[in-house]
C-alpha cells in the first residue's frame, strides 16, 4: 500500500460484464488501492438501488478495505432503462427540457447520498452536449442554474462535485471549466480532470494541472494515441505520464488517480493488470 501521496484507482465502468460488487472485489484483488463506482446501469444506479443493494455494496467495500475514489455520475443510461444509449450524457444539467433537467438534478443529489454512504469525497458530472437550436451561452445559463441547486445539497452533505470536461461537450476545454468554477464560486465545485481529454484537445496537460491546481478533486487517467478520443491502457499511446505525475505532485495533489478503460470491457482484468504494472514506476516518484 502507498500510505502517502498519489494512490491508484480503477473504474468499475470497465467491468460492466460483472455486478458492481464483483467489480469492486476484482479491482481490489488486482492490487488497486481505490475504486471508482459507476453510478449507472449495470452497476450502482441510485434511482433503482434498494436499501439491500446499498448494504451489499458497502459491505464489499468494507471487506476489501478499498477506498472509493469517486462516484461517476457522468452518464445516466439508466434513465432510458438500458445499459447503452446515445446520447449517453442526457438528460444533462443543461437540457432545455425543465423536467429532464430536474431529473438530472435529483439523480445527482442521489449520487451525493451514494458517495456519502460509501465514504467517497467526490461525485463527477459533465455538462452534457450542446443541443441544436440552443445557443451555447443559453445552455451555460441552464447548467449554472442546475449546478447551483446541486451545490446546495453537496455543501450540506460535505461532498465535492467535480466537473469533467470532454471533447464535444458544452464544457470541453480547461478555460471553459475555469470560467464555470469562477462564476459559481463554491469551494465544493472543482475539477474531475481527465488528462486524456485535455491531451485530445491539444492542451498542455502539465499547464492545465497547474492552472486547476487545488481545484482538482479527482483525476481520470488513460492513454491517447494521435489525439483520437479513445481510451487506451497507459503505455499504448502518446501521453507523457512522467510529466503528469510530476506536475500533480508539484501542485500538492494527494488524492486518487483512477484509470478509466470502459473501452476495454471485453478484457477488463488484463487491462487493469497491465495499467497497474505500467504505472507503478510513476507512483514511486
Amino acid at each position: 500500500m502507498n500510505p502517502k501521496g498519489i494512490k491508484l484507482s480503477f473504474s468499475t465502468n470497465a467491468f460492466t460484464s460483472f455486478s458492481v460488487e464483483e467489480a469492486v472485489e476484482k479491482i481490489a484483488s488486482l492490487g488497486y488501492e481505490g475504486v471508482e463506482i459507476l453510478a449507472d446501469l449495470p452497476h450502482a444506479f441510485p434511482p433503482e438501488m434498494s436499501t439491500g443493494d446499498l448494504k451489499r455494496l458497502r459491505a464489499v467495500v468494507e471487506k476489501t478495505g478499498i477506498l472509493v475514489a469517486n462516484v461517476n455520475a457522468n452518464t445516466a443510461c439508466g434513465y432510458y432503462g438500458r445499459t447503452f444509449w446515445d446520447p449517453v450524457f442526457e438528460p444533462s444539467m443543461a437540457n432545455p427540457d425543465p423536467e429532464a433537467r430536474a431529473w438530472r438534478v435529483r439523480y445527482t443529489r442521489q449520487c451525493i447520498d451514494l458517495a456519502r454512504e460509501l465514504g467517497s469525497r467526490s461525485v463527477s458530472v459533465t455538462s452534457g452536449r450542446m443541443v441544436p437550436g440552443i445557443m451555447p451561452q443559453d445552455s451555460m445559463k441552464l447548467l449554472r442554474s442546475s449546478l447551483s441547486e446541486v451545490l446546495e445539497y453537496a455543501e450540506e452533505k460535505g461532498v465535492n462535485i467535480g466537473v469533467e470536461y470532454e471533447p464535444g461537450l458544452l464544457v470541453e476545454h480547461c478555460d471553459e471549466l475555469v470560467g464555470l468554477l469562477d462564476g459559481l464560486g463554491s469551494s465544493r465545485l472543482g475539477a474531475n480532470l481527465d488528462v486524456g481529454h485535455s491531451f485530445v484537445q491539444g492542451e498542455d496537460v502539465p499547464r492545465v494541472i497547474r492552472i486547476l491546481s487545488e481545484r482538482i478533486f479527482h483525476v481520470h487517467l488513460e492513454d491517447i494515441k494521435g489525439r483520437k478520443h479513445y481510451h487506451l491502457p497507459p503505455g499504448q499511446g502518446d501521453m507523457d505520464f512522467g510529466a503528469v505525475f510530476e506536475t500533480l505532485r508539484a501542485v500538492g495533489y494527494q488524492g486518487l488517480v483512477t484509470v478509466e478503460l470502459y473501452t476495454l470491457s471485453d478484457r477488463p482484468h488484463d487491462a487493469a493488470r497491465e495499467a497497474r504494472v505500467f504505472l507503478e514506476e510513476f507512483l514511486r516518484g
